[in-house]
């Protein structure tokens, strides 16, 4: 059950990275801000400065869902952290998950992609 749960964590975590360069590195190519409903460069360079913040939350949530993997496995109180720190992370994907969900039919797709490899790993390490 854990080596599930760290794996499914690990694919939540890399989608997070994935956003990360979407919203903070590569934001004004056409394709990606497409991809999030923007319909012209000039939009994109309006709202260039919230996707850059919301790539960086997207990056720690990811960094520190990395970190919990890792301690997961360990012994004591690095096993009791890892575990804390995997079910923060994907609690607060999941969190974010449905309040895109809530903002409309439309994201409902990018809702799951994001809402349900975190919460199927949270269920997974709070069973382990």
């Amino acid at each position: 059950m854990l080596i599930a749960a760290q794996l499914v964590a690990g694919l939540a975590a890399v989608l997070h990275v994935v956003f990360f360069v979407f919203e903070s590195l590569l934001w004004t190519r056409p394709e990606v801000y497409a991809r999030f409903g923007i319909g012209s460069r000039e939009q994109a360079e309006t709202i260039r400065p919230m996707a850059f913040n919301q790539g960086f939350y997207n990056l720690a949530l990811a960094v520190g869902l990395f970190v919990g993997i890792v301690m997961l496995g360990r012994d004591g109180a690095a096993g009791i952290v890892g575990k804390t720190l995997v079910i923060f992370a994907t609690a607060c994907m999941v969190v974010a998950g449905v309040v895109l969900a809530s903002t409309g039919r439309k994201y409902w797709r990018a809702a799951a992609i994001q809402l349900v490899p975190a919460a199927v790993a949270m269920v997974l390490v709070l069973l382990a």
